[in-house]
Parts: structure tokens; sequence; C-alpha cells
């Protein structure tokens, strides 16, 4: 689970199935934060993942670094790459999705698309490999809406394979998790500034 750790940052992966944060209580209390708090009862939060993605979480280990990460992701000097398998084969090699997004309150946490409402959402995508009925796809998200990778591939008609909330029933079939997972991140260290990248395994 740990990928790294220095006197400023804890780089740890994330398992498909955990939160990133506790539930409100009486829901589950495990979860990634809490596990870093154990080993390093100083760590701070930076972000989060949805339970069933898996991949790479930056937790901060003084409030300094923490309030200059925080500053990094609101002004989306962040880079993200997340690396997913997508029903059906894609054609085209690349592309941009950009349609705004907003909650679904009567299916609250589900989000959808509306362009009356909805905040403004881009991702860039690129097709790493085709399978017969499937593609694995790298995705650049710009922006940080909520589960705004799963709705941009489902839009364009490629749901994520797995896909508890938006995949139909055959696509939620034909994977045992959510083929969802944070490969990158890079940002500037909280200690000189220089861009740093950090990588957590592709589990399938």
């Amino acid at each position: 689970m740990m990928i790294h750790s220095d006197t400023h940052l804890l780089i740890l992966n994330k398992p498909s199935g955990l939160l990133s944060v506790p539930a409100k209580p009486p829901g589950p209390q495990d979860c990634l934060e809490a596990r870093a708090k154990a080993s390093d009862p100083g760590a701070l939060l930076v972000h989060r993942l949805d339970m069933d993605t898996s991949g790479i979480m930056v937790f901060a280990r003084t409030k300094l670094a923490q309030r200059h990460l925080n500053w990094q992701f609101e002004r989306r000097q962040v880079r993200k790459t997340y690396i997913a398998r997508v029903a059906g084969v894609i054609e085209a090699d690349e592309g941009r999705v950009e349609l705004p997004l907003i909650c679904d309150w009567p299916n609250r946490p589900l989000q959808m698309v509306c362009f009356e409402r909805g905040r403004a959402a881009l991702t860039d995508w690129r097709v790493l490999a085709r399978e017969a009925n499937a593609t694995r796809v790298e995705l650049r998200p710009r922006t940080g809406r909520s589960h705004q990778l799963r709705v941009h591939m489902k839009a364009i008609g490629h749901p994520i394979l797995g896909d508890k909330f938006y995949a139909p029933p055959d696509v939620l079939a034909a994977a045992p998790r959510l083929q969802l997972h944070a490969q990158t991140l890079t940002f500037m260290h909280p200690d000189g500034g220089a861009w740093t990248t950090f990588e957590a395994a592709v589990p399938f």
C-alpha cells in the first residue's frame, strides 16, 4: 500500500472497495485515511478517490504541505492519469469529452450531464489497447468532478467495465471490480517545488 514516504508526504495505493474517508456513522469507518493515521497519526487528507476506484493518493505530513498541495489541486495544477477498461471497441485513437456535470439528486450519488446547470468537466482519453469486446484507455481528467470519468465514458457509449452505478448489467458483469485505476500523480513537491511524479501499478 505504501509507495513513498518523506518528511512532507505519504503516497499510498488505495485498493478498490476501500473508502478514502470514513462513512457517516453508523457506516463503515475503515478507510485509507484511518489506515494512514494508524501508521502516521499526523497524516492529513488532501484529496479522495471513489470507493470502487483503486490507485494513488497523496497525504500530507505537515499543515504547510497540506496547504501547498490543496493549492495545487484547487488550481488544477496536479496532473492525474487513470487507466480504465471500457465496454466496446473505440475506433479513434484519442479524443476529448467536454460535458458539464451535476448531481442527479433523486438518484444521488449518481451524477449526470446537464447543459443548463452542470459544472464544466473535461476529460482527455487515449487508446492503449483494443480487445475483442473492450478497450483499455488512458484517461486524463482536466477537471475533478465527482464520477467524472465514469459519466464521460458512458456518455460516449463506452461505460467502464464493472461499474455498478453507470454500466448496464452485461457490462457490470464483465469484470469483478470497477476497471478504473488512478495510475499517476504529478505535482510540485512541497519541499522545493520540483515537479514530482508517483505511480501505482495497474492491478488489472
